[in-house]
């Protein structure tokens, strides 16, 4: 889709999607505060992003979705934000670690990168009717919100499994997975269901826009 797109429309949907994604973070919208941890809908912009700008662009969104995560644990931190930033210490060990910058960036750049390739090999099968256009976008948001939750929280399974599990669920060692497991199923999902329709919705009007243009052009 970035193909038929000039430089200059690229930095200015690129301008407005950090734009966005820094309202979000810096507002309860982005980060919904669970108590012990943080729901997010930053993912949302950054997929959309992948989308229309290509994968190096969407990569750089999802630096700043992470830098966002990393900034926000820093600054106002949870029980669980030791998992993004270094600066939180790590229950029981009483100092940060560095692994929570993998934790914060990496699953996130991965979310400006997955989304687009998801959509790019959806549209080589419905390229010919417009009217699965929203089925394609929805599938793509439901792929790149699922990348962030199981890249997230498979991270955080290697990197801090045990006390990430104690705080979250207050479970022993041996239920770290089951924890996992669980958020996905009940979190993650329906996370990723929201994700689809508002990229679809969100998408087929930004698709609508940039056609009028280019038609007006």
């Amino acid at each position: 889709m970035q193909n038929n797109m000039s430089n200059a429309k690229q930095i200015a949907l690129m301008g407005m999607f950090s734009a966005i994604i820094f309202l979000l973070a810096f507002t309860p919208l982005g980060f919904i505060n669970l108590g012990f941890m943080r729901a997010t809908t930053i993912h949302i912009p950054v997929i959309i992003g992948a989308i229309f700008l290509g994968p190096k662009y969407g990569a750089a969104l999802g630096f700043l979705f992470g830098f966002s995560s990393f900034l926000i644990a820093t600054l106002t931190p949870v029980p669980s934000s030791f998992v993004f930033s270094p600066f939180v210490p790590v229950p029981g060990v009483g100092s940060g670690s560095p692994w929570a910058l993998f934790v914060a960036f990496v699953p996130r750049v991965f979310v400006g990168i997955v989304p687009y390739y998801v959509y790019k090999g959806l549209k080589k099968i419905t390229s010919k009717n417009k009217r699965l256009d929203v089925l394609t976008l929805t599938i793509t948001g439901l792929a790149g919100s699922l990348t962030n939750t199981l890249l997230v929280l498979h991270s955080i399974f290697i990197f801090f499994g045990e006390p990430w599990t104690t705080i979250v669920n207050g479970s022993p060692a041996d239920a770290v997975y089951a924890v996992i497991v669980g958020i996905i199923a009940t979190a993650g999902v329906p996370e990723a269901i929201v994700a689809g329709l508002l990229v679809a919705a969100v998408g087929s009007a930004l698709n609508v826009v940039l056609r009028n243009k280019a038609q007006a052009a």
